[in-house]
């Protein structure tokens, strides 16, 4: 299914997600391989909000090694721990970082990158993986972001790894 995800002309936030959320579970509505799954979402948020980066590692033994994403650059494998990334799946928690740089252990992708959210993808109390996406801007992230992208989250769970049909 081809879909615009382009928004140029909603300017609140929440209504944003809203719009995406109404147009993204049609998109992975009975899809259930996980690459193609997560390489459409990259895209269609990119598309959506114009993020700098959006990329999704997946778990693999003690590492995070980089899956779909869409972006110019990228770390290919974190440590559990280590970075906002791995920090996240340690933490089984989505963190919201206003300004990379004062992150202790950062992992550095990108000069460019300035602000970051990273939500874990969780199933049956396991971390699958994290999406990740990096913003060049300070403080971009906050809580309605952090709301509506776990419930993305959800919605990929749900539809890759418990074959369900995504609900909004």
């Amino acid at each position: 299914m081809e879909a615009n995800f382009k928004q140029d002309h909603i300017t609140d936030k929440a209504e944003r997600y809203k719009t995406f959320l109404r147009q993204f579970a049609p998109l992975i509505e009975g899809e259930t391989h996980e690459i193609s799954v997560l390489a459409n979402t990259c895209a269609a948020l990119k598309e959506a909000f114009g993020f700098f980066w959006v990329g999704f590692y997946l778990a693999e033994n003690d590492e995070l090694v980089l899956g779909p994403f869409q972006g110019s650059v990228a770390c290919y494998r974190i440590k559990k721990g280590r970075g906002v990334c791995g920090t996240a799946w340690e933490r089984m928690q989505t963190l919201v970082v206003p300004d990379v740089e004062q992150f202790p252990g950062h992992i550095a992708c990108s000069s460019l990158s300035r602000s970051e959210i990273v939500v874990p993808l969780i199933v049956q109390g396991e971390v699958k993986g994290v999406l990740d996406i990096d913003s060049d801007l300070l403080n971009t992230f906050d809580e309605t972001d952090k709301l509506y992208l776990e419930e993305v989250v959800r919605i990929l769970a749900d539809t890759i790894y418990n074959n369900s049909k995504p609900s909004i």
